[in-house]
């Protein structure tokens, strides 16, 4: 037989205590964390690519709560900017309509991808955040750091940001291929961002771990270092209404990504409630999920900003790849390739969709989605993998062991450092793939344990032994369990509540599909 995960003191009857102490040396209670995502804008509903961005953030927030960190997760929509202002001309609504409705859909969704529901949200037209971005703006300003100039500038709604010549493919952006890019000329506000060059160069040489994974700390670098350009921060009132006022100047209004970025402060209640921002952000290692087409704004951007108002830079930028059709082509609705991440939800359950992304999709590069590859991982992974094992160790326990043998699924810490080292590690890193294929490696050395022991037919020729070998079975399993928590969490509950209950489940945990 395989080395159990961890010893067992046996009592009568094959029931089995954990000896493990409770409290691991690795979880630091009190402990601090600020996790954030990036906000999406309400034009639309969320896309595989959020589901990926929320699904892993939640798995960290999980995780670092199993610890017992006082964790604050802040996300929320962005809305504000020219994408929204014409959306909701489209749908023939207010911009305020328009962003109250796609903003309770950008719940919803959220709940469908099992993200945890003490999550903080923060919308960039809550009044305190617009407050909390003027201040920004006057302390910037006062720093020396804004100023205003005429210019022309090629603008790409998808993306709410400038483009140079380089930046383009056959004139239009790689990211919104068929989008007509805008001209804007006309006299804005500019922030300085060439004046920090060295600055950030210095913040990346001090914290060698700043952005996740290496290769894209490495692309910022180089993109920093070969010098930085001032960018306007504003835009005519005129042209774009749909903005937060400019202080001292009712002409303008901010540009999106300059209020946007200020909301990883404001949702802490920064500037007036700093009792709160002390807390989480300068003393929580505020950390931020973003995908790769934002790590400039993250990595370069908000932390030049966060120079220039003379507040404390974050702590570390995370960067998922896209997801991508098949063949690595980009999704997009024209090419009929895209796969609605509700849907998959609707068919196949949370836990599906979640254990598909964090573990068929790469933890940093570009991944593909098709219907097959989720079907094949459903299928091997969840129904033959997890649901059957799961149901083969229950079915025994059930028959063989005593009712009310809640020992079995009790006083088990997946975090005692005796046991999973490995696994921890990978998640303090963000290679959550990396971390739930070492729980799927436990699912088949334990599969290959039971072909290997064969204790359905030991128990008949030896009992007692035979139900030591199946409570052990049993209190692997309930480790495997504990270590699905942030992962799968809906799974977990339920297979947990199976143990303590001993009893078999009703009906598959995960239902093959054809």
């Amino acid at each position: 037989m395989k080395k159990p995960f961890f010893n067992n003191k046996r009592g009568a009857n094959g029931q089995v205590n954990s000896d493990i102490s409770s409290e691991s040396k690795l979880i630091q209670k009190g402990t601090l964390f600020y996790l954030t995502t990036t906000l999406p804008y309400v034009n639309a509903p969320l896309h595989m690519g959020h589901a990926l961005e929320f699904v892993r953030a939640d798995t960290i927030a999980r995780y670092k709560k199993l610890l017992g960190f006082d964790v604050y997760f802040n996300t929320g929509t962005d809305e504000h900017g020219l994408k929204i202002f014409e959306k909701a001309k489209e749908n023939n609504l207010s911009a305020q309509e328009f962003v109250d409705i796609g903003f309770e859909t950008f719940k919803e969704q959220l709940k469908m991808f099992g993200v945890i529901d003490d999550i903080h949200f923060i919308r960039t037209t809550d009044k305190n955040h617009e407050k909390a971005a003027q201040e920004f703006w006057v302390r910037v300003k006062d720093n020396g750091y804004i100023y205003k100039k005429t210019y022309e500038a090629k603008y790409c709604v998808g993306c709410e940001s400038e483009k140079t010549d380089s930046e383009l493919v056959e004139d239009e952006c790689p990211l919104h291929l068929g989008l007509e890019l805008k001209i804007i000329n006309e006299e804005n506000y500019f922030f300085k961002y060439s004046e920090f060059r060295d600055e950030l160069l210095s913040l990346y040489e001090n914290n060698k771990n700043f952005i996740i994974p290496e290769f894209r700390f490495n692309e910022i670098k180089k993109f920093v270092e070969g010098g930085l350009q001032d960018f306007s921060i504003s835009r005519l009132k005129e042209k774009m209404p749909w903005g937060i006022a400019v202080p001292g100047d009712d002409s303008q209004v901010m540009y999106v990504w300059f209020d946007a970025l200020v909301n990883y402060v404001s949702t802490l209640g920064w500037p007036t409630r700093m009792e709160n921002f002390d807390k989480y952000w300068v003393n929580g290692n505020p950390t931020q999920y973003c995908g790769k087409d934002n790590t400039r704004f993250q990595g370069a951007m908000w932390q030049a900003m966060l120079m220039a108002a003379e507040l404390p830079n974050s702590h570390q930028i995370v960067v998922n790849g896209f997801i991508t059709g098949d063949g690595g082509i980009r999704m997009s609705k024209t090419l009929g390739n895209v796969i609605d991440p509700r849907d998959i939800v609707k068919e196949y359950g949370t836990d599906a969709l979640r254990y598909f992304l964090l573990r068929e999709v790469s933890s940093f590069e570009d991944s593909p989605f098709t219907i097959e590859r989720f079907k094949d991982a459903y299928n091997s992974g969840l129904a033959n993998g997890l649901g059957n094992l799961s149901s083969r160790i229950l079915t025994l326990s059930e028959k063989y062991l005593p009712a009310g043998n809640a020992e079995l699924g009790e006083s088990i810490s997946v975090y005692d450092e005796s046991i999973s080292k490995e696994f921890l590690g990978y998640l303090e890193e963000f290679d959550i793939k990396k971390a739930i294929d070492f729980v799927w490696d436990k699912i088949q050395d334990l599969d290959k344990t039971i072909a290997e022991t064969s204790p359905f037919k030991v128990v008949k020729i030896d009992e007692q032994k035979g139900k030591e070998m199946i409570a052990d079975l049993v209190l692997n399993l309930n480790k495997i369990t504990q270590m699905l928590i942030p992962l799968l969490p809906e799974t977990a509950q339920k297979i947990s509540e199976l143990i303590k209950e001993n009893k078999k489940p009703e009906n598959p945990l995960f239902l093959r599909k054809e």
